[in-house]
């Protein structure tokens, strides 16, 4: 089995090429692959490390894009499991030369949102070091999220480390107050919890990184929080008290926000899985979400890990 796993729904991600038009009024588009967790995993594989996707795709060209574009990637699909009374998820992207661009999801009722936890059984977990988790999955249906509950319990019974982001999609909840509950929850059973500071002030009412941290690791199970602080860097606070901040490094143009959290998420978590301390691991989470918002793709900016190591030469910073 792979080093690292998650669950996510892949999006087929129809891009405008038109700048900074919108959605209504742009003209042409090129396919390409989205989806947050699968960032992740695209992220990890290219750094070098094993990863494995789980999700569900609808019998049709879309799916066949989906599974075919994944193994280009190096990732699992072991799996992807197939649905066809459903369909396969997508989006409209818009294109910016700066800032969040404009999204429009078609995935109401798709396959992924039929993906039901007696799959999560199936999933052989040896060798598995660190799963990601996200508050996306859950938020498509309320199959979905029975399902996500099923792996994290696996997880957490198997005594895997867990990561868990947010990933606010407010237009995916039923309500603003299900998505507070749910997301807080869910929380509570990560090792390491990765909110952003404008999360933060959703989520519980501040956008003060320590009170944040102070939140979450209230949770069950939570023993470190690293609170996302944009350009700034990261703050990290761990149950036993410690705290400290890790800088972010300087960006001349912001192309796409789009895929720097994810890139955050895999920085760190590849880091860990090469043994490298907690401060490394966040340093590396800011290099890669640094890199991954001077390009246009979702993760068109995720490194190899000689890209790595040359952008720590010409920063000069170093992990170790």
């Amino acid at each position: 089995m792979s080093e690292f796993i998650t669950i996510g729904e892949p999006l087929v991600t129809f891009a405008s090429k038109d700048p900074d038009v919108s959605l209504v009024d742009a003209m042409n588009f090129h396919k390409i692959m989205g989806g947050a967790e699968l960032n992740v995993a695209i992220g990890v594989t290219r750094l070098g490390h094993s990863s494995e996707y789980v999700s569900q795709v609808g019998a049709d060209p879309f799916g066949d894009f989906v599974k075919k574009t994944i193994l280009s990637h190096n990732v699992g699909t072991s799996y992807i499991s197939e649905d066809a009374g459903h369909f396969t998820g997508h989006q409209l992207k818009q294109l910016v030369t700066k800032g969040d661009p404009a999204t429009f999801n078609y995935r109401k009722d798709s396959a992924a949102c039929h993906l039901t936890k007696d799959v999560i059984d199936k999933i052989d977990l040896s060798g598995v070091k660190i799963a990601h988790m996200s508050g996306i999955f859950p938020a498509i249906s309320d199959i979905a999220e029975e399902t996500f509950r099923q792996l994290f319990k696996r997880l957490n019974d198997e005594n895997i480390l867990t990561t868990f982001d947010p990933n606010l999609r407010p237009p995916l909840w039923s309500s603003k107050e299900k998505m507070i509950s749910t997301i807080n929850e869910l929380a509570g059973l990560a090792d390491i919890v990765l909110p952003g500071i404008e999360e933060g002030k959703i989520l519980m009412g501040s956008d003060d990184p320590e009170e944040i941290a102070d939140f979450y690791l209230k949770g069950e199970r939570t023993e470190t929080v690293i609170v996302k602080v944009g350009p700034a860097g990261a703050f990290v606070k761990t149950k036993d008290g410690n705290s400290y901040t890790v800088k972010g490094f300087k960006v001349d143009k912001v192309v796409d926000t789009v895929g720097a959290g994810d890139g955050f998420a895999l920085g760190v978590i590849t880091a860990l899985l090469e043994g490298k301390p907690l401060k490394s691991a966040v340093l590396r989470g800011n290099a890669v979400g640094a890199l991954q918002v001077q390009t246009p793709g979702d993760n068109d900016g995720y490194p190899t890990p000689e890209g790595l190591q040359e952008f720590y030469v010409k920063e000069g910073v170093s992990e170790d």
